[in-house]
């Protein structure tokens, strides 16, 4: 059976190619389609896989500077020949889902979310400025048109969360059956010694608001350490203060220390799911996150225990102020965070249990 992968693009491991590995697991003979890649940057799962890149590759700066090139995204993943297949499966969080499976070909879409700068974050990723906005209006609509037309291309959709099934009903009109996706609680391990830092560890972009973090920092001058890259990562060396130290991109395994030697995890930003702060759940770390959308099905907070040991905190608005009551609150509250429900928690997202449902979503399009 042949089977074709189609992912966004392939520039680093975070949540979404982490999901693609278990994929790649699953069906290690498949093609994967992407309209770019960095192999350097990715696993030896993925990178020993056959991949197959877009125009966008050959494009001036392309590596670094992808996101410039979003007015071609459409046409670039619909560039994709996928005649020969008998299975497409897309993990999307912007184009991939519009890759054109052949006529009768089953395409099952894992969606991350629909394009937040196309339908509900467009002043986080293009800014307020007036002008600005009234010249992408026209591009927007029309890239809102394609992602409503191509989504009639998808067969089946599955949802990383409940947060983003709602989205997908609401703008695709669409049902979507839920499975999130895995942390991989063998790797992110509880051990060494708590420190006195909190941590933030996220891809520098704008949408995950890491510069309310700072702001809140900054008020409380406790420590902080922000772990990941991005193209925001310039400013945010100039916003941040003594208290506060952006390490950039950090291995695995340097991120495995850093979950293990924090206070507690802080996650600022309105996020789908949110794989972050199960990692440092799985190393029995504490979160400490905005009360909105993916991390309300994972976090649990004290007053929402029912019985069950809590796990973290959530501040109730995207603000400064917000975030910085909530970890003084924190303070007061540290000592009932055990590291044991912490880790428990995480294992009920694992690897093997996501393998698993993806298995059996996968059965009716698998040959016996």
């Amino acid at each position: 059976m042949k089977v074709a992968l189609v992912h966004d693009w392939l520039t680093g491991m975070r949540g979404g190619e982490k999901v693609l590995e278990v994929f790649c697991e699953i069906f290690p003979k498949a093609e994967i389609f992407t309209l770019l890649c960095r192999p350097e940057k990715l696993s030896e799962r993925i990178r020993g896989m056959k991949i197959r890149t877009s125009f966008i590759q050959k494009l001036p700066l392309a590596s670094e500077r992808y996101r410039h090139y979003l007015p071609l995204f459409p046409r670039a993943v619909e560039s994709f020949d996928l005649a020969g297949f008998d299975l497409v499966i897309s993990c999307s969080h912007a184009v991939a889902k519009g890759a054109r499976a052949p006529a009768g070909v089953p395409h099952l879409c894992y969606c991350f979310t629909p394009m937040r700068y196309a339908w509900f974050l467009t002043e986080d990723y293009f800014g307020k400025n007036p002008l600005k906005q009234a010249l992408l209006r026209p591009f927007l609509a029309g890239l809102r048109r394609w992602d409503l037309e191509t989504a009639s291309g998808v067969g089946r959709f599955i949802a990383i969360s409940e947060t983003v099934a709602a989205r997908i009903e609401k703008i695709y009109g669409r049902a979507a059956e839920v499975i999130h996706p895995p942390v991989d609680a063998d790797f992110y391990t509880p051990g060494g010694e708590k420190g006195d830092y909190f941590l933030v560890v996220s891809a520098l972009v704008p949408y995950k608001r890491l510069e309310t973090a700072l702001a809140a920092f900054k008020q409380l001058g406790l420590p902080l350490k922000v772990a990941g890259g991005g193209p925001l990562e310039g400013r945010l060396r100039r916003l941040s203060g003594a208290n506060i130290e952006i390490l950039g991109w950090r291995t695995d395994a340097q991120l495995r220390e850093l979950y293990r030697g924090c206070r507690a995890l802080v996650f600022p930003g309105l996020e789908d799911f949110g794989i972050v702060p199960l990692e440092a759940m799985a190393c029995g770390r504490p979160v400490i996150a905005l009360g909105r959308g993916g991390l309300t099905e994972t976090v649990i907070a004290p007053e929402d225990s029912e019985g069950r040991k809590p796990t973290g905190l959530f501040f109730p608005e995207p603000t400064p102020e917000s975030l910085a009551a909530s970890v003084r609150r924190f303070g007061e509250l540290e000592k009932i965070f055990r590291p044991d429900a912490a880790r428990a928690r995480a294992e009920e997202f694992g690897r093997g249990i996501f393998t698993e449902r993806i298995r059996e979503a996968l059965r009716p399009y698998l040959r016996p």
